[in-house]
Formats: structure tokens, sequence, C-alpha cells
């Protein structure tokens, strides 16, 4: 027996614009909060030399030898340089060049050597107008 007859059922209905506002406000909270990690290590693929042996004893004429030892000092072609400054460093290898138009760099650096000396050498090099630089390295052949 229906004794409301001329009240019409109301269906219940959810409204959803304020569960997406409250939603949306979490997920702002939520980045706003959060801290990214930073990575502690690097992850580094390092170059790997050949195992080839190279002719010591082939000549090349417009090559510099630029050796950095541990303690930061310079010599080109075994001659010592005074001063360690950049512009020292570019004068001494313009004069090393003898009038070649662009020699090869070698960088003879030790393994203890800072990486701002070698960096020097590179940036006195930039600055003399050379760009072929090269590094020497030593391989480890268990034979």
């Amino acid at each position: 027996m229906n004794f409301q007859r001329g009240k019409q059922s109301n269906e219940p209905e959810i409204n959803l614009i304020p569960m997406i506002d409250v939603l949306l406000v979490i997920l702002i909270f939520l980045v706003v909060t959060t801290t990214y990690s930073k990575f502690a290590e690097l992850e580094l693929t390092l170059p790997e030399t050949s195992a080839e042996q190279v002719d010591k004893n082939t000549q090349k004429p417009n090559a510099i030898d630029i050796t950095v030892s541990a303690l930061g000092e310079y010599t080109i072609n075994l001659a010592p340089i005074k001063s360690a400054s950049i512009e020292s460093l570019r004068d001494a290898l313009l004069t090393a060049a003898k009038g070649h138009e662009d020699p090869f760099i070698i960088i003879n650096a030790d393994a203890k050597a800072t990486h701002q000396s070698v960096i020097a050498v590179m940036e006195a090099a930039r600055l003399a107008g050379y760009n072929k630089i090269t590094f020497t390295t030593e391989t480890n052949n268990a034979q």
C-alpha cells in the first residue's frame, strides 16, 4: 500500500564535483610536500683503451707533448714551465709549435694530477687556437 500518492520519489544522487575538489586538493598537497630523492652517485661508462701497441718511434713533427705531474707542474716537450697560469701555458704552446699551423697536443697527466691542472692545459690550447688534443693512457695487459 502506497500512502504517498502525490509525492514523487526522488532517486538519491551522488554529487561528484565536491569529491573531485577534495581529490585535487589532496593531489596538490602531495605534490607540494613530496621531497624528490637526489642521486648520490652517477652511473658512468668510462672510456676504454685498446690493447694494441703504438710504435713510439714514429716521428710526429707537429706533436707537442705536455706533461702534468701530480703536484701540478708542467713540462712542454720536456722543458719545464715556470708559471702555471693559463696565459703562460698558452705562450709556451705557441713557442713550442714553431710555426706549425695546427699541432697535435698530447697530454700526459699523472693519475693523481688534479682535474683543474688538466683543464688549464686544455684551456691554454684552446686560447692558442689548437683543437687537436689527445690523452695518453696506460693499459694493464695480463699476458
